[in-house]
């Protein structure tokens, strides 16, 4: 190890000042968000009803490859960017591999996650509009925790629906958003008319992103001087992001070094859109080449095993329809499922990208992803997220097939953030108590069959 750096940082003045966004560079773009009442693309007029209207610009903009980061947001994000690109030496060395792995950590900041990044982008503009607070959904409690964090700082109101099978596996990152002044409601809940439609159609119900969705955005709607924001899966989202790609390819132009393949996890797109954006721009625009792969779980396989279409974000039904690989808004994960990652479709941006064959994409199951997590946490001394772990699992293997190979290649991974409130999850592992729920193809199918009909 001697005179190669273990981690590399950015110094302060580095921490890129615009953000990147990567449809400017797609000759084709992604599909708009369609009303479902009109079947049209949805106006700004339209959207500024449920997002900041500063927001809804991004969100449309499909042209603008650069954003201004406004000064409030840079102060704030100097509390913990740029974040350290790591060479996982000790992992390469465990598993004997010729092959040089770097991960992107972005859990060092109080709500262990990249979500921070979008989570104080989207306070700041609903500051900057006068709001009172927002609504918003969370899965494994990542985002609300983020939100709830950003919403403090900016003296914003925060009501957070958490699935509740979440809710009730990780009552200390519930407490979290609590601290921060969030007020969380498990969701299907009894608060709203739609919790109370999902509640009636499926009694019992743990849960779903979708369900989380459709209570937050009729809470936002209704609620004077309120907004609903989201934390991942939306144009905006995938903006704010960037800055993990474009942190990570200036510490590379550093080095010297060029990554061969990029490895993400794969819920929502936030995390995973926002590490290749800067990368995937240079393939868009010809001036090199990655291999880029998406990594989702086997119980919630949009990309591996969903259908490219139009179909709406929530269970609820009442929020745009997006084009996105999706296995139905109706489709609930096994609460079994304890690896996040828990969205029925994917970012319309990435759909697109992936679609055209830009990048490609594997499910893993629970317990590889798990063991994964443990022998990444044994060995560089991080207790990753789960979602993370997906990344870690992918990384590994492509690792030990560099080994088999005699192949040296360069991996950058995601770290996305840290896995200390998901012990829960842990103990099923470590108890050998967790399992391997892989939905049937009847079961997508039946999800399927309620997509919307449109023209």
């Amino acid at each position: 190890m001697a005179n190669i750096p273990y981690k590399t940082y950015l110094t302060e003045a580095e921490v890129p000042t615009k953000w990147y966004n990567v449809r400017a560079d797609m000759k084709k773009k992604p599909a708009p968000l369609v009303n479902p009442g009109t079947g049209k693309p949805c106006t700004a007029e339209e959207l500024e009803h449920v997002f900041c209207a500063d927001l809804v610009k991004q969100e449309l903009d499909d042209t603008t490859p650069y954003f201004d980061i406004p000064t409030e947001i840079l102060d704030f994000y100097r509390m913990f960017r740029p974040s350290p690109l790591i060479r996982a030496y000790f992992l390469e060395k465990a598993l004997g591999t010729p092959a040089k792995i770097y991960y992107k950590f972005e859990g060092n900041n109080t709500s262990g996650s990249h979500k921070l990044n979008s989570a104080v982008a989207q306070a700041y503009y609903a500051k900057k509009q006068g709001l009172t607070g927002v609504t918003t959904e969370t899965g494994a409690g990542q985002w609300g925790t983020a939100l709830s964090m950003a919403c403090a700082f900016f003296g914003l109101d925060c009501r957070v629906y958490m699935v509740k099978c979440s809710y009730e596996q990780k009552p200390f990152r519930r407490e979290v958003m609590r601290t921060y002044g969030g007020t969380v409601t498990p969701s299907p809940s009894m608060t709203t008319e739609v919790g109370k439609k999902i509640n009636a159609e499926h009694p019992g119900t743990t849960g779903s992103l979708g369900c989380a969705i459709s209570e937050a955005v009729e809470a936002a709607v209704t609620t004077p001087g309120y907004r609903y924001v989201l934390g991942s899966v939306l144009n905006q989202v995938l903006l704010h992001q960037s800055i993990i790609g474009l942190e990570a390819k200036a510490a590379f132009d550093k080095l010297g070094v060029k990554p061969d393949v990029i490895i993400g996890c794969a819920g929502g797109g936030s995390n995973l859109g926002g590490l290749i954006s800067p990368f995937m721009g240079e393939k868009l625009r010809g001036e090199a080449d990655y291999r880029i792969v998406a990594v989702e779980p086997a119980s919630c396989p949009s990309f591996t095993r969903g259908t490219y279409a139009y179909d709406f974000c929530d269970t609820g039904r009442i929020c745009p329809l997006a084009k996105m690989y999706t296995i139905g808004a109706d489709f609930i994960p096994s609460a079994s499922h304890a690896g996040g990652l828990r969205f029925h479709g994917m970012s319309s941006t990435l759909s697109e990208l992936y679609d055209q064959k830009l990048m490609e994409a594997i499910s893993v199951k629970q317990t590889d992803v798990f063991a994964a997590a443990q022998q990444f946490a044994r060995t560089e001394g991080i207790l990753p997220a789960p979602e993370s772990s997906h990344a870690i699992r992918a990384a590994i293997d492509e690792a030990l097939k560099c080994k088999a190979e005699g192949k040296e290649e360069t991996i950058l991974f995601g770290l996305t953030g840290t896995g200390y409130f998901d012990m829960t999850a842990y103990q099923a592992f470590n108890d050998g108590k967790m399992g391997d729920y892989i939905p049937t193809d009847a079961e997508i199918a039946q999800a399927l069959t309620k997509l919307p009909k449109l023209g």
